[in-house]
């Protein structure tokens, strides 16, 4: 039998019932309280500070993500996202669209081109938010690596790999994070 939530109104103040240590009571029993969330579909994200970390970055700075990705990643930035997702190159490869030629010259040069970079960024933004959702790395990679059926049963690596796939993963992450399964 499903549970309904009261939801808080944007006053703060309790829909019904009193609040109590996070709990709202009422007629004896208590229940969880649900808070109405103000975002469009962008999860709140609890541990992650960087969006781009599984990549490398170490800043929130917009114009120094910009200045990262047009003077290129290092390559080092796609073994460390290789390696944390736990895909093979050419997988990975394949996803970023950067084909396996191409990945060889990068590693002699040491770093990406900027549209490789943005791709590789998208990626990795898209896998923190999953490690953020699961908080687990394991079931993080397991979750983006596998079909999914609201993907067409397509799994998420594979279906980022253009910017409106991306999205629609973006999306689907947020509304797993809201409880909603799809």
């Amino acid at each position: 039998m499903a549970e309904e939530y009261p939801m808080v109104k944007s006053s703060g103040k309790m829909a019904s019932g009193k609040k109590k240590a996070g709990k709202l009571v009422s007629a004896g029993r208590s229940r969880s309280v649900v808070k109405k969330k103000t975002t469009s579909h962008v999860p709140a994200y609890r541990h992650i500070k960087v969006l781009g970390q599984s990549v490398g970055l170490v800043t929130d700075n917009k114009a120094a993500i910009i200045k990262a990705l047009k003077s290129g990643l290092p390559i080092s930035s796609f073994k460390k996202l290789q390696k944390i997702m736990d895909v093979p190159a050419g997988q990975l490869a394949t996803t970023v669209n950067i084909a396996a030629r191409t990945l060889l010259r990068r590693g002699k040069q040491g770093k990406l081109q900027t549209d490789e970079s943005e791709r590789l960024l998208r990626i990795g933004r898209l896998f923190d938010l999953t490690l953020e959702l699961f908080e687990d790395k394991q079931m993080a990679r397991q979750w983006f690596k596998e079909p999914n059926k609201a993907l067409g049963g397509v799994s998420p690596l594979e279906y980022s790999d253009t910017e409106p796939g991306a999205k629609e993963v973006e999306s689907l992450i947020g509304r797993l994070d809201q409880g909603i399964f799809s």
